[in-house]
């Protein structure tokens, strides 16, 4: 079925007891993490979504319990000059991630049917073509054991702006908005229409796309969690390996175990 945003707006309040629901997710991905690792797979999860949504939110509380060594975040900005000499997804091979790691980008190469398409960075031959390279692309991780758990978080222009105001107003969070986030407003419905076209394009078998109501900060977490928990899940033997002999053995005369 075609991904339709309004779907996705209520905004609705967390049900639950947000810090106990909280806390049962990452012990989910903890555990989660370490299956990756002991067992050495390897992951994308990938993050899109409007500004001020709370994408960076989720993402330091998915990382919480995390081992630091195991995992990257990439906050993905404008390409720089030698970036943009080479095809638009060089850089994002560099950042994949290495067997027992997972990396969470914060921003993708989706910048391609979206930012650079209404702005005008790429030419309308270049995005159209970058639908397929980008299917080819995930299809080509998936296939060489990299899945990529793609999400879309979701608000309103009502929301957003709210946002955006709280953040104008307190000096200590200033720093997170600027003139791109204002310029990007006014272009929304060219967003809507890039954004239609591209679930319509990428929403694949081996990579789909799921979107988060994020009008509710605590209830877009937890959904956020929850989701790349059961994901991630799936991906990885979720049992502990064997214990090795020589170890029990070691700890039994050193430990008195």
């Amino acid at each position: 079925m075609a991904i339709d945003l309004a779907d996705y707006e209520t905004g609705a309040d967390f049900p639950g007891d947000y810090s106990d629901a909280l806390k049962a997710a990452q012990q989910r991905l903890a555990r989660a993490q370490t299956a990756f690792i002991v067992h050495q797979r390897r992951a994308v999860v990938l993050f899109e979504g409007w500004d001020a949504a709370g994408k960076g939110g989720i993402i330091r509380r998915l990382t919480a319990e995390w081992d630091p060594r195991w995992f990257e975040v990439w906050p993905i900005a404008a390409p720089n000059a030698e970036e943009k000499a080479r095809h638009f997804l060089w850089r994002f091979w560099q950042r994949l991630p290495a067997d027992g790691s997972i990396n969470i980008f914060d921003r993708s190469w989706y910048g391609r049917v979206l930012v650079e398409r209404v702005e005008g960075y790429a030419s309308e031959a270049e995005w159209r073509r970058g639908y397929d390279e980008i299917n080819e692309f995930e299809a080509q991780q998936r296939d060489s054991g990299t899945p990529i758990i793609k999400l879309f978080v979701h608000i309103t222009q009502k929301e957003q702006d709210k946002r955006f105001k709280k953040r104008f107003e307190d000096p200590w969070k200033r720093w997170k908005t600027g003139a791109d986030d204002y310029r990007n407003r006014a272009k929304r419905p060219e967003y809507l229409k890039a954004l239609e076209e591209m679930f319509r394009q990428t929403d694949t078998r081996w990579a789909p796309w799921t979107v988060i109501d994020g009008g509710d900060k605590k209830a877009a977490r937890i959904a956020a969690l929850t989701h790349v928990a059961e994901r991630l899940e799936a991906l990885a033997p979720m049992d502990p390996p064997p214990l090795d002999p020589q170890l029990e053995k070691l700890a039994k005369r050193e430990l008195g175990i």
